[in-house]
């Protein structure tokens, strides 16, 4: 059976270790003056600044290369004084304030789909590749449309590739081929040693 062809970003699996992912994110901010839309399973890196509470502020005008500091997992709208409001907000649009619950811890690994430039095969378990679509999704179901660029895959990186291929997600309905699910982990984190500052 053909894999189903579902772009939804990235979205936590487990960590390196093997222990299953608890759902654990951090708080972080975006300011009204941010232009780029932030959807759902989407990168963000550090935009140089905070809160008037110390919460770091980060921005979706991601590209290949940047140094990520994790994955959105939710959206948290603000109340009228400054608090967390209780609506449902499904994705960050774009020039609005808001609060993302980040997955940031940099032994976490995701699942993702390939676009299906190329026709994986298994040996491309363990090489690096970029990732495509980072500011795009859908403001519908709110999820991003990142993928694994398939034309970019390589076994010999010069270690700014955006993730590596760890496995296939093993799933019922996930097959080695076109539109698969893959297993990687971010290449390039803000929060390791020698990370430079926003």
């Amino acid at each position: 059976m053909a894999n189903a062809d579902t772009p939804r970003g990235l979205w936590p699996r487990r960590y390196l270790n093997g222990a299953p992912w608890n759902g654990q994110a951090n708080r972080y901010y975006v300011p009204s003056t941010d232009s780029t839309a932030i959807y759902l399973g989407g990168l963000v890196k550090p935009a140089g600044s905070a809160d008037t509470r110390g919460v770091m502020s980060v921005t979706g005008n991601v590209s290949t290369g940047n140094a990520v500091v994790g994955v959105v997992v939710g959206v948290e709208p603000l109340g009228g004084a400054g608090g967390v409001g209780r609506d449902a907000t499904i994705y960050r649009a774009a020039s609005t304030e808001r609060y993302l619950l980040v997955a940031d811890d940099p032994n976490l690994l995701f699942a993702v789909q390939d676009d299906a430039a190329a026709v994986p095969t298994a040996s491309i378990v363990g090489n690096a590749a970029d990732l495509t679509a980072f500011t795009s999704g859908s403001t519908t179901s709110g999820k991003s449309s990142i993928e694994i660029s398939m034309a970019t895959v390589t076994a010999s990186g010069d270690g700014t590739e955006d993730v590596i291929i760890v496995g296939l997600d093993d799933t019922p309905d996930n097959d080695i081929g076109n539109n698969a699910d893959w297993i990687v982990r971010l290449n390039n984190h803000f929060y390791v040693d020698a990370s430079a500052g926003a």
